[in-house]
């Protein structure tokens, strides 16, 4: 989602996506976002490169050592820093629920299975958990929710349009590719409006209920419904991309992808929290090395 200086006339378009013109750009705003974008700031205006190094560096923080005070910092960093990513908290709590209880699952499984060091805490038979292994689990849930959250959440941020133009500019990628598979995931919406109205279309011409055999017919007759109007669209967008000279020398860019001084302190702060995980575990004797222990 791009930030808008001006409004003007909205509609929406066959996907679903509510489209808002403007004298500069056009603006889309998908619905099936994972978490809605509801304001912009320094972080949601930087590069997307920006944006993938910064957690790409968080999680590197995170794997170097399975313990709680690295995992901690880590996660604490991110929890403070939510405010500053734009995102509406309270969509991302309601749609990010199971990431605590996947994080639950692996710390069950870690405390039953892992080395039982220490103090018993728990005997019950096959169940034994000590304070080692409760320690484990700990690292392990901490360590879960500090690599997951700031993927997700950056990735909530990037408007794909943003990642293609720095794919082909920055990293020189095939425009052709870049641009197809950016095509792509924006079509997705509209290809699962396309199935909905088609099975409620064969629904009410009593084409979709009977047997099981009948059922199965009517699913293949809708995916090679969908199939021909894929090709369909799939060999008008190749005329359009071609008619815009995607893939030929010499052409230009009207949205120049850019770094500023955001990216750089982005990428400092980030780097930053690392150093502090690593030296605050040292600090404490909690650090635990995946690699060379």
């Amino acid at each position: 989602m791009s930030e808008l200086r001006e409004h003007a006339i909205e509609h929406t378009d066959p996907a679903g996506r509510a489209t808002v013109a403007t004298g500069t750009e056009v603006a889309v705003h998908d619905p099936g976002q994972l978490i809605p974008l509801v304001r912009t700031t320094a972080l949601v205006r930087c590069n997307p490169l920006t944006k993938i190094a910064v957690a790409l560096i968080l999680m590197v923080g995170t794997l170097l050592s399975i313990d709680m005070v690295s995992a901690g910092v880590v996660l604490g960093f991110c929890l403070l820093a939510l405010p500053t990513t734009g995102l509406d908290l309270i969509a991302a709590l309601k749609r990010l629920w199971f990431l605590p209880l996947g994080a639950l699952l692996a710390a069950w499984g870690t405390a039953i299975l892992a080395e039982k060091t220490g103090a018993v805490v728990i005997d019950l038979g096959p169940v034994l958990m000590t304070t080692g292994s409760l320690e484990a689990a700990a690292a392990i849930f901490l360590r879960a929710l500090a690599l997951a959250i700031p993927l997700i959440v950056l990735a909530s941020t990037i408007d794909p349009r943003d990642l293609a133009d720095v794919l082909i500019q920055r990293l020189h990628l095939p425009e052709v590719v870049v641009v197809s598979v950016l095509a792509a995931s924006r079509l997705l919406g509209l290809l699962v409006s396309e199935w909905q109205t088609l099975a409620m279309a064969r629904r009410a011409r009593g084409l979709a209920g009977g047997s099981i055999v009948r059922r199965t017919g009517s699913l293949f007759a809708g995916i090679f419904v969908l199939l021909v109007q894929s090709i369909r669209r799939g060999t008008t967008l190749a005329m359009a991309m071609e008619g815009r000279a995607f893939g030929r020398p010499g052409r230009t860019w009207r949205r120049r992808s850019t770094f500023g001084a955001g990216d750089g302190v982005a990428v400092t702060v980030s780097v930053a929290v690392c150093v502090l995980a690593i030296v605050a575990a040292h600090a404490f004797g909690t650090w635990n090395p995946i690699v060379g222990g």
